[in-house]
């Protein structure tokens, strides 16, 4: 019952007409954001939370909460109608809602597609909620080696779960140290500034986050010559009451694997580093494996909707529990959302939740009311939000760009952080060309100094042993699976050798 008081605080602090209309331009804006391919939510969070610099701190987080929710529905329209995903997460429902539409039922798919994404978000923040106070109240124990320990498994997550470990710990060894300019942490001696005043404040997170995923995507996309075939979207995005009905009762009827892919889906997104994009494909291979008739998997089967998009959305919800309580992003959109709740004064850990407890159960009672309102508006706006496809993208790219810089500057008046926007725009479009992922150097750069922090004062602690990490009892098994995580790459590598042996001596 706590918990639910809580939320009801949470409500009461939301429900004024301010916030509630931030919370719905945030909506609006991550739809558009959303449809729009090579923009995405990531991106649109980051060109636009310096804006809300300028808001109180309630209505600046529901705002951005309103962009992130908005964009996750905003994928699933040019998936469906055009095969092009508007975000990474949006990709497995491509699989057969591209299909579907060629078959005329781009309305069933669609419809499918919001009221599963609402299911599966609704399903992850009644977890959220009654999670988060028994997950804050654990994490209060934490000290030092515990904080470390936890902040190596998110690290150890895009090593051991994500694509290439080899560039995945190349973007964290250099977010790490992009995080070490400025000030040390204990001495407060300059470090890496090289006699420059300007670089003692250090690196701020989100002028490069808005260069590597804002004006990197734009060069990314205009390299491509990224176009979109547009059809006659007002036709194929009318949904009609027979679409919507239709729709409910897909998700109904498969209520079973919406409930377990909205599971599976909070669970992934709590795993830092995770997030949507695995939990959407993981789902997606979870109800092929489960489907009766996995063969229609791939030519319009409604299941390849449902499980991916309650998947993801389930996902985005979890990937907050961990930055809110922990200080920890599940995701890098997350990171971008922790980021703003650091300009804002606060502290993201448990602490949060005693110290200002109306900020953090807006936000949650936020889950609720963005997706109510994003479900709505998609279900009766879509053919407009499609039209958004129409806009020439080289209309589109120089006003990307120029919100980027603007946002950048925004952040602390500075045209250092200019110069860092475009400097990393370049760097993340080498690095998009070359195959490198993004996420886990947003990730440490934001986490860099915690880390670093909980390190050096538990070696103050141990006068300099690293056995304290295995000594305790909490931190002892986080330290033993951060460790497996890193480790399980070479595991990997050792199974796949030990199975062509196996191969070669049968075929012998």
């Amino acid at each position: 019952m706590e918990a639910f008081d809580l939320l009801m605080t949470g409500f009461d602090t939301l429900l004024t007409p301010s916030r509630i209309g931030f919370m719905t331009l945030g909506i609006i804006l991550g739809l558009l954001v959303g449809v729009l391919p090579g923009v995405g939510g990531t991106t649109g969070v980051a060109i636009l939370l310096p804006v809300t610099v300028f808001f109180e701190p309630v209505s600046a987080l529901v705002m951005l909460a309103g962009i992130y929710w908005g964009s996750m529905y905003g994928g699933l329209i040019t998936s469906i109608l055009f095969g092009v995903p508007g975000n990474p997460w949006s990709v497995a429902v491509m699989f057969d809602g591209r299909p579907l539409a060629k078959q005329g039922k781009a309305g069933l798919a669609m419809s499918t597609g919001f009221w599963v994404s609402f299911f599966g978000a609704a399903i992850a923040s009644v977890l959220f909620t009654f999670f988060a106070v028994p997950f804050a109240e654990m994490a209060l124990r934490f000290g030092p080696p515990e904080m470390f320990a936890v902040l190596m498994i998110a690290f150890g997550t895009f090593i051991g779960m994500g694509g290439s470990p080899g560039k995945a710990l190349i973007m964290i060894a250099a977010g790490f140290l992009l995080s070490t300019v400025g000030l040390d942490v204990v001495t407060g001696q300059p470090r890496l500034t090289f006699g420059t005043v300007e670089l003692m404040r250090g690196f701020h997170f989100v002028p490069i986050t808005i260069g590597l995923f804002g004006i990197g995507e734009v060069l990314s996309n205009a390299a491509e010559r990224y176009k979109v075939q547009i059809e006659d979207v007002t036709r194929a995005a009318r949904l009609g009451m027979h679409d919507i009905t239709a729709g409910a009762r897909a998700v109904f009827s498969n209520i079973g694997l919406a409930s377990s892919s909205a599971v599976l889906g909070f669970i992934t997104g709590i795993l830092p580093g995770a997030g949507a994009t695995p939990a959407s494909f993981m789902a997606y291979g979870f109800a092929q494996k489960i489907s009766k008739h996995p063969e229609k998997f791939g030519k319009g089967a409604i299941e390849g909707v449902i499980a991916p998009e309650a998947a993801n959305n389930a996902a985005g919800t979890g990937a907050i529990l961990p930055m809110l309580v922990l200080g920890i992003p599940g995701s890098p959109t997350a990171a971008i959302l922790m980021a703003g709740v650091f300009m804002w004064g606060f502290i993201p850990g448990p602490r949060l939740f005693t110290e200002q407890p109306e900020f953090v159960w807006s936000f949650i009672a936020s889950l609720y009311l963005a997706n109510i309102a994003a479900l709505l508006i998609c279900l009766t706006a879509t053919p407009l939000l499609a039209m958004m496809l129409r806009t020439p993208y080289a209309i589109m790219a120089p006003l990307i760009v120029v919100l980027s810089l603007i946002g950048a500057y925004a952040v602390q008046n500075a045209f250092l952080d200019v110069w860092l926007a475009v400097i990393f725009g370049v760097i993340g479009f080498i690095l998009r060309r070359m195959d490198y992922p993004l996420a886990p150097l947003i990730v440490a750069l934001v986490l860099g100094f915690s880390t670093e922090e909980a390190l050096r004062q538990s070696l103050i602690m141990s006068d300099g042993s690293m056995a304290i990490f295995f000594q305790r009892p909490l931190s002892a098994p986080i330290m033993v699976v951060a460790l497996l995580l890193f480790m399980l790459p070479l595991f990997q590598m050792f199974l796949r050798r030990y199975r062509r042996r196996q191969q070669a001596s049968t075929g012998e």
